[in-house]
């Protein structure tokens, strides 16, 4: 019997790199999956890769900035869909820019996603999980949000506040018999980083002590462990994998 048969998982930021990665893991782990993502012709494609489209890949397209569409959004997974058993909030805006050149506009944007929106969207799923007196939480920051960065100043916050806002949510929810925990990532072998280019991709490899970054199936496969029925005694927790970029 695989570690989710049975449960739903609703995974935010699902179309592309480490999304698809978690939509993939989830249903290898026998969960069916409510994929949120903004580009409604991505996030498509990615469930027709899957091969359980319409099966047990229900893709939704759902702006995480717009508060009023998110609560649209998840009444219609609640109708159609009924009980999340599991919330990834793994949607995220980056943002890379001198601090002096941020504008409230982008510093705003970056904080509506990685921020804003899992606030809203898991104390909405909660609610129900409270309801039954069970369900998961895993929420996506980054190690950005533990170690300063340059040019990162409105991302390596809003993952800060990720970090801090699972241990809130997982001391309130606990007694309910609901766990949250967050997994904190450093680089992990996607388009968008694959983008930097080579020369800069092998600097910034070079830093870590493990001499590569991070598949995101090993991100995915941490999440679906975290979601499982062996880790109800975790919670309030952050995991980092770094390849050792970052040791405390």
């Amino acid at each position: 019997m695989a570690e989710l048969d049975g449960r739903t998982a609703l995974i935010t930021g699902s179309a592309r790199g480490l999304g698809r990665a978690l939509v993939r893991a989830f249903l290898d782990a026998g969960a069916r999956v409510v994929a949120w993502d903004v580009d409604e012709e991505a996030n498509r494609a990615m469930a027709r890769e899957t091969g359980a489209d319409g099966d047990r890949v229900v893709p939704m397209t759902c702006d995480l900035a717009d508060l009023d569409a998110l609560a649209e959004c998840y009444a219609e997974v609640r109708e159609r869909h009924g009980a999340v058993d599991v919330l990834v909030n793994n949607a995220a805006r980056a943002l890379t820019k001198p601090l002096w050149d941020i504008t409230p506009g982008e510093w705003d944007q970056v904080f509506d996603v990685n921020l804003r929106a899992a606030f809203f969207l898991t104390r909405e799923v909660t609610g129900d999980m409270r309801a039954r007196g069970s369900g998961r939480v895993v929420n996506l920051a980054s190690i950005a949000g533990q170690a300063p960065r340059p040019t990162g100043a409105a991302y390596g916050a809003a993952k800060a506040g990720l970090i801090a806002l699972g241990r809130v949510f997982a001391a309130e929810l606990g007694p309910h018999g609901i766990t949250v925990n967050t997994i904190a990532p450093a680089m992990i072998d996607t388009p968008m980083v694959r983008s930097v280019g080579d020369e800069v991709l092998a600097a910034l490899t070079a830093q870590v002590p493990v001499g590569r970054i991070a598949t995101p199936e090993e991100v995915a496969r941490l999440a679906v462990y975290l979601a499982g029925p062996h880790a109800g005694f975790i919670t309030g927790a952050t995991y980092d994998i770094n390849g050792g970029a970052l040791m405390r």
